[in-house]
């Protein structure tokens, strides 16, 4: 796909966030602080993780989704400032030694909470115009890659829904008097959030990279939805562990089980895809 103005920046951005992620895992290692708990610099380091790669996965995903231009630039331009915001506002709250979320001690710090619950709405708000504009029109893509796509930004949502429901349960503890199990609550979702967030990638990167091999599209076709059932599956394991309040390192031997064969699926269907890649090229 020919590259955009403002999937460049999306990307230069994200790029950038991705980077203050890896400055602050240092500044961290380097310091010997926690990597639990709500004042620990490690929410700094994964918040600069995760939005900077959602950042440039979304920037690249949605290009094959058919959008006109202006509304395409608004969406990715309002998607990547609050990708920016989300990430600063967390830093900023590290380095002053107090939790992101679910802190409303001073006015300050009330802002800052609402900010950033005010900037996942918004990020919801543009995934959702995403993903109806995917399901609406085909775009300039192959099936294979429309129908990876489609997946990638209906789980996105899924994670985005996680994400505001542990905001939403936080901010009933944290305002009941009780912040300490409002950081409890909300983080019991946390796997479901990560999973799901990361089938934008690794879905629709499956799909672009099958379209390197000398197949029929049907084959290709086939070979996407096998990754979309196992990803369907880990989604939906791990999520019934986190509702269940479970660690998926605790798990039970089945539900570990099931999650192991569909990560198995998952990696030989990225050899595959590779190695088919290799050939084509």
């Amino acid at each position: 796909m020919k590259s955009r103005t403002i999937e460049r920046v999306a990307c230069a951005t994200g790029t950038l966030l991705f980077l203050s992620g890896l400055v602050h895992a240092v500044v961290l290692v380097a310091s010997g602080g926690s990597w639990t708990g709500p004042l620990s610099m490690r929410k700094a380091v994964t918040f600069g993780l995760s939005f900077g790669l959602t950042l440039i996965t979304v920037a690249w995903a949605t290009s094959y989704v058919a959008v006109r231009p202006r509304v395409r630039n608004v969406l990715l331009g309002v998607f990547t400032g609050a990708s920016v915001v989300e990430t600063a506002l967390v830093s900023m709250q590290a380095w002053r030694g107090v939790p992101s979320h679910f802190n409303f001690e001073t006015g300050f710090d009330n802002a800052v909470s609402t900010t950033l619950a005010a900037g996942g709405g918004v990020i919801i708000l543009t995934v959702v115009s995403f993903t109806a504009a995917a399901l609406r029109g085909e775009g300039e893509t192959t099936p294979s890659m429309r129908l990876a796509v489609r997946f990638g930004l209906v789980a996105l949502l899924v994670a985005l829904g996680a994400g505001a429901a542990m905001i939403a349960s936080g901010v009933v503890e944290a305002r009941g008097g009780n912040p300490q199990a409002a950081y409890t609550t909300a983080g019991a979702l946390k796997p479901l959030h990560a999973v799901a967030m990361h089938a934008i990638l690794i879905v629709p990167g499956l799909a672009w990279l099958l379209r390197f091999a000398d197949w029929t599209e049907r084959r290709r076709g086939r070979l996407v939805w096998a990754a979309i059932g196992a990803y369907t599956v880990l989604t939906a394991v791990v999520g019934l562990e986190s509702v269940a309040g479970v660690s998926p390192l605790a798990a039970s031997p089945i539900e570990m089980a099931t999650s192991g064969v569909a990560l198995g699926v998952l990696g030989l269907i990225g050899a595959v895809a590779a190695r088919e890649a290799i050939r084509g090229s």
